[in-house]
C-alpha cells in the first residue's frame, strides 16, 4: 500500500458520532490537509487490514500522519491536536490514564449506534467535505 504524504483519518461512515467527528475535522483543519478515509471505502479498509484491525468490525478510529498510526482516544487527540483551533482541547483526555481512556473508548464505540444513532457521512453534501473523503 501506498504512503500518503497528508494526514488521514479513517472513521465508520454510518455511525452518527463519527460522522460528526468528521464534519469537526473539516471545520477545524483551515489547512485542509487532513483527508478523511470511511471504513467502508477500499482505502479506509486498506488501512484498517494493514495496522492489524478488522474493518467489518468497525469500533477504532486510526489517525495516520507522517507513517505513525494512533487508534481510538489517541487517534482523536492527536487528530485534535493536529487540526489546531477548539481540535487542542482533545488533548484534555491525556489526563485519563491510558487504561481508563481505552476502556471508555471501547464502552462508546461498543454502543455508538444506541447512544447516537446512524447516520451517512458520505451523503453529506459540502463539496469541499467530499474533496476530503478518500475512497
Amino acid at each position: 500500500m501506498q504512503e500518503f504524504d497528508h494526514p488521514i483519518a479513517v472513521m465508520d461512515a454510518t455511525c452518527a458520532l463519527c460522522s460528526w467527528g468528521a464534519r469537526m475535522i473539516h471545520r477545524l483543519d483551515r489547512t485542509g490537509q487532513i483527508r478523511i478515509a470511511p471504513i467502508q471505502s477500499a482505502t479506509g479498509a486498506a488501512l484498517m487490514r494493514r495496522h492489524g484491525l478488522d474493518p467489518l468490525d468497525p469500533d477504532s478510529w486510526l489517525f495516520i500522519e507522517d507513517g505513525v498510526m494512533w487508534r481510538d482516544f489517541d487517534a482523536v487527540i492527536r487528530l485534535g491536536l493536529r487540526a489546531g483551533g477548539l481540535g487542542r482541547l482533545c488533548g484534555i483526555l491525556y489526563v485519563l490514564p491510558r487504561p481508563v481512556r481505552d476502556w471508555l473508548y471501547a464502552r462508546i464505540a461498543r454502543n455508538r449506534y444506541a447512544l447516537f444513532g446512524h447516520a451517512d457521512m458520505c451523503a453529506l453534501p459540502d463539496p469541499t467535505f467530499r474533496a476530503r473523503l478518500m475512497s
